[in-house]
């Protein structure tokens, strides 16, 4: 038992900070700037940190509290019980990762910026969900690992895109177009991992989906498919304008659900379980951050 604490010592960082107060060298968390109607929004990942080409800057734009939770305790958005508004309040943050962090470590030092700038307390609970597993459908996976160079993820802002509106860097992007037989959806993803896709298959169908594929690389992919706008809140009338929006109902007949469109293009399938998971419930959380 000793060799092993010595083992594990020797694994600390030369910024000598113990595991429960691992912190950002330096944190900038401001409210971010009102969104202007119209105006595209850029709602990706945080850029930098640990494994990429900037390891000692992390940059996040437009960042909910609950992406920054789901990233520091490395759960999804349904092991997380609070108030609504983690979902809509949007931050900017830029923080200083220590020499020599590794991509653990960052994720405590979220957990304390959590709770020194917004006051975060919270508690765990086991909970048991109904689950769908994503599996390799019989015939094979149809997914192509990516060739694009790991370094492109470095370039800031929303995800590159050509002329025609296609993605030529990394990241995942999903249109939907209402037209008169209902939404059509178009998703595109350029080196992404399956979390990407097992995150937009759990906001479709409405449960928690599980990667059971064992695949582990970045994929290129596409995928046409109905959305179940079921449960989307319509835009403001200032936001859609004069135009009514399509009955709810309306199917648009030329692209099949999520979860056929995934058999058929992905070589993936959903499977129907059950998942004693952790959840994360919120006791106590600030709107508004301490200052810098």
């Amino acid at each position: 038992m000793l060799s092993a604490a010595i083992a594990v010592l020797a694994c600390v960082p030369a910024f000598s900070q113990t595991t429960e107060r691992l912190t950002f060298e330096v944190a900038s968390v401001k409210p971010s700037p009102p969104v202007v109607p119209g105006n595209p929004l850029f709602l990706g990942p945080p850029r930098g940190g640990p494994g990429t080409p900037d390891p000692a800057q992390i940059t996040w734009s437009n960042a909910t509290l609950i992406r920054v939770i789901m990233t520091a305790y490395d759960v999804k958005a349904y092991q997380v019980n609070g108030p609504a508004w983690l979902d809509t309040e949007r931050y900017e943050l830029a923080v200083k990762v220590p020499s020599g962090a590794t991509k653990d470590q960052v994720n405590v030092m979220w957990q304390s910026l959590l709770a020194e700038r917004f006051g975060i307390r919270l508690h765990h609970e086991p909970k048991e969900f109904q689950v769908e597993e994503l599996v390799i459908a019989k015939g094979g996976s149809k997914l192509k690992e990516s060739t694009l160079n790991p370094a492109a993820e470095l370039v800031p802002g929303p995800p590159q895109r050509d002329k025609n509106g296609d993605l030529i860097g990394p990241g995942m992007v999903t249109m939907v177009l209402v037209g008169p037989n209902g939404p059509s959806a178009h998703t595109v993803a350029k080196a992404q991992p399956l979390s990407r896709l097992t995150e937009m298959l759990t906001n479709q169908v409405h449960r928690p989906v599980l990667d059971k594929t064992g695949l582990a690389g970045k994929y290129d992919f596409s995928l046409e498919f109905t959305p179940d706008m079921s449960r989307v809140p319509p835009p403001p009338p200032e936001e859609r304008g004069s135009a009514p929006l399509p009955p709810a109902e309306n199917v648009n007949a030329g692209a099949p659900d999520v979860a056929v469109a995934m058999q058929q293009q992905l070589g993936l399938r959903l499977v129907a379980g059950k998942a004693r998971l952790d959840v994360l419930v919120i006791d106590k959380a600030e709107r508004v951050p301490t200052e810098n």
